[in-house]
C-alpha cells in the first residue's frame, strides 16, 4: 500500500463532502435543517451496510475483535457528531452563522490536543505547526469583513462555535479510536465496519428523536426518499473514504488535509453561482495551503 493512499482517501472524501452538502442544502427548504440532517444517516445507512457487505465478500473479515472499547469509541464517535450538528444549530439560532464557522474552523487544532490526550497520537514539531498555519488560513477566510462581533452579545454564538469545533473533533478522534480498537483486521474492513456501526447507531437515535417530538419532519423524510438516495449515498461515500484515511494516519493530519474542501466549495461556488472569491478570501487561501502542504511534507517524509 503505497505512503501518499491516505492523501487521495481524504481529497476524494472532501470532495463527496462537497457534493454531499450540496445535496443537502438543495433539501434544507423542503424538509427544515433536522431533517436534511437526518437524510445523512438515515439514507446513507442502506449504503454504508452494502459497502460492508462488498468488503466482507471481497476481503473477508478475519481479524475483526469487536470489543466493549470498539462500541465506546464508536459512541464517542456518533454522538458527538450529532451533538456537533445540534450546536452549529443553535449559533445559527443566533444569526450569527459566519461568526460560528469561523470558531468551527479551530477543529483541526482541537483534534490534535483530543488525539494526543485520548490516543497518544502526536504530529510533531513540524505536523502541529503545520496545523495551525492552515487553521489560521481558514479562519481568516471565514472572519467576516467588519471583524468579529464584541460584548456579550457574541459571547452565545462563539461558545457554540468552538463547542461544535470541540464536538466534531472529539467525533474525529472517537471513530479514529473505534477503527484503532477492530484488532489487526485489513485496513479496508476496520474503516468500513466503523462506518456500518455508526451510521446504524445515528440513525436509530435521529428517527426515535423525530418520532417523538418531531413526526411530521420523519414522515416529510421518509416521502423524500428518491432526492434522499443520492445525498445518502454520496454521504455514505464520503464518510468511508473518511475512515479509510483515519485508519492510516491521526485524525488531526486527515482533516487539516481535508481543509482542501473549502477549495472545492469555492470552486463550485464560482462556477454554479458565479461568486468571486474577496481577497481576505485569496489572502486565506495561501496559508491554508501552505499548512496543508507543510503537513503532507512532514507526513510523508517521516
Amino acid at each position: 500500500m503505497p505512503g501518499w493512499i491516505w492523501i487521495a482517501f481524504t481529497v476524494g472524501a472532501a470532495g463527496a463532502q462537497t457534493v454531499r452538502n450540496a445535496l443537502q442544502r438543495s433539501l434544507t427548504a423542503r424538509l427544515g435543517t433536522i431533517g436534511a440532517t437526518h437524510v445523512r444517516f438515515l439514507f446513507g445507512l442502506p449504503f454504508g451496510l452494502a459497502l460492508l457487505a462488498l468488503t466482507a465478500a471481497t476481503t473477508g473479515l478475519q481479524g475483526i475483535a469487536p470489543s466493549w472499547a470498539f462500541a465506546a469509541w464508536t459512541s464517542l464517535g456518533a454522538l458527538t457528531q450529532v451533538f456537533a450538528t445540534a450546536l452549529m444549530l443553535a449559533a445559527m439560532r443566533e444569526r450569527s452563522f459566519v461568526v460560528s464557522t469561523a470558531y468551527v474552523k479551530t477543529e483541526p487544532v482541537q483534534i490534535a490536543v483530543f488525539g494526543f490526550a485520548f490516543l497518544g497520537e502526536s504530529l510533531g514539531v513540524a505536523g502541529t505547526i503545520a496545523v495551525l498555519v492552515a487553521t489560521a488560513g481558514v479562519l481568516l477566510m471565514s472572519i467576516p469583513a467588519g471583524g468579529l462581533p464584541r460584548g456579550a452579545a457574541a459571547l452565545r454564538p462563539a461558545l457554540f462555535g468552538v463547542g461544535a469545533g470541540a464536538m466534531f473533533a472529539l467525533s474525529a478522534v472517537g471513530f479514529r479510536g473505534a477503527i484503532l480498537a477492530l484488532g489487526e483486521a485489513d485496513f479496508q474492513v476496520r474503516a468500513t465496519t466503523t462506518l456500518a456501526a455508526s451510521l446504524t447507531l445515528q440513525a436509530a437515535l435521529l428517527s426515535v428523536w423525530l418520532a417523538v417530538r418531531a413526526p411530521q419532519v420523519l414522515r416529510a423524510v421518509l416521502r423524500a426518499w428518491r432526492p434522499s438516495l443520492l445525498a445518502g449515498a454520496t454521504g455514505a461515500l464520503a464518510s468511508r473514504m473518511w475512515f479509510l484515511a483515519f485508519a492510516l494516519q491521526p485524525a488531526a493530519a486527515v482533516r487539516t488535509v481535508g481543509l482542501v474542501e473549502i477549495l472545492f466549495a469555492q470552486a463550485a461556488s464560482r462556477k454554479v453561482f458565479a461568486q468571486h472569491s474577496s481577497r481576505r478570501e485569496l489572502a486565506g487561501i495561501a496559508p491554508m495551503v501552505a499548512g496543508v502542504a507543510m503537513l503532507l511534507l512532514a507526513r510523508l517524509t517521516s
